[in-house]
Order: C-alpha cells, then sequence, then structure tokens
C-alpha cells in the first residue's frame, strides 16, 4: 500500500531487515562479551555487555517507528500532484 507516496509494506519489511541485522550484532556482542570475561578481560566483557543493552534500545526505537509509521499512514490525507 502506497501513503503519500511511500509504499508502507516495504517500509515495514527494510524496518524489520535493519532489526534482523541489530538482532544477529546484539548476539555477536553477547557471545563475545562472555568470551572476553570468561578470558579474564572483565572490562571488555562489561563494555561489550553495554553495548548488548544498548542494540535492545535500538531495537525497541525501530519498534516504535514502526508504530509511528501504522500512526502516521492512518492519519495521512494524501497528496495531490500538480502538473507545472
Amino acid at each position: 500500500m502506497c501513503t503519500n507516496g511511500v509504499n508502507t509494506g516495504q517500509l515495514e519489511m527494510m524496518i524489520d531487515q535493519i532489526d534482523d541485522h541489530i538482532k544477529l550484532e546484539r548476539r555477536h556482542a553477547h557471545d563475545l562479551g562472555h568470551l572476553a570475561s570468561d578470558a579474564g578481560f572483565a572490562t571488555v566483557g562489561e563494555k561489550l555487555h553495554d553495548v548488548m543493552h544498548l542494540l535492545d534500545e535500538v531495537r525497541a526505537a525501530l519498534d516504535e517507528a514502526k508504530e509511528a509509521m501504522e500512526d502516521d499512514a492512518k492519519d495521512a490525507a494524501g497528496f495531490t500532484v500538480a502538473r507545472v
């Protein structure tokens, strides 16, 4: 569906793709955090777990963006193309 010239289905799919990438990177940060901690690199492990929590925040913001897109699409009044 297009709203104001934006394919909302495609936009939602692209947001989901970003979320999938972030989910994978979060998993890597989690695994590396444990690897570093187990190897005696406590500060590195802590920092990587901080990264993991920041990536959780990114994923939450992406969810909010999708919700906002749905709300904005409902409120969109459409557009008019004028020939110049």
